[in-house]
């Protein structure tokens, strides 16, 4: 496990540095979208049309964000559970994304895709909305905006807390987390 600064966007080479446990301090571009959006976006792919933005090597943060206050560059801006989006994300990465930023587990059917697609799944904390959006210092609507907080924005953060979760070899901080837990237990 390894603490270390992160700039986007998310290489192949990138993700093969990044180990599950590794905090990491992440600066770059990233895009919003949470299970509407998702769905908009393969539906997209299915028609073959292209995305609003470029997925290659994309990270994309499962969040909603609720609306910026006088003065600030977005509202509150903590991560949605990852699971409403594994029936999306294998499909995402298949176009070029390779990171995702949520909470929770993720479905085997993701961590194969994450496997294959060179992914890798940054945990966030639950409940910091208002620390993690001051990380954000741009927020640009980019699609979507009929799905309100679900629309698809274009952010800019700067050393955004995270914890790689699982990486691209499937390694899992959750389950070993749960492993070590057991066996310090017993």
């Amino acid at each position: 496990m390894e603490r270390r600064r992160v700039e986007l966007p998310l290489t192949e080479e990138l993700a093969r540095t990044l180990h599950a446990g590794d905090q990491v301090l992440l600066t770059g571009t990233v895009y919003t979208s949470r299970d509407a959006g998702h769905k908009r976006m393969c539906e997209t792919l299915a028609k073959g049309e292209p995305l609003p933005f470029d997925p290659t090597d994309a990270t994309i943060y499962y969040v909603g964000p609720t609306p910026a206050k006088p003065g600030q560059v977005i509202g509150s801006a903590g991560p949605t559970t990852s699971g409403r989006m594994d029936a999306y994300a294998p499909i995402l990465m298949r176009a070029g994304a390779r990171g995702m930023i949520g909470k929770g587990a993720r479905l085997p059917e993701v961590v194969e895709a994450m496997k294959q697609y060179s992914g890798v799944y940054f945990g966030a904390i639950g409940g910091a909305g208002a620390l993690l959006a001051r990380c954000i210092k741009k927020a640009e609507l980019i699609a979507y905006e009929d799905l309100g907080a679900e629309a698809l924005r274009k952010l800019y953060v700067e050393d955004m807390p995270l914890v790689v979760i699982i990486d691209r070899e499937g390694n899992n901080l959750y389950e070993a987390g749960r492993a070590e837990y057991l066996r310090r237990k017993l």
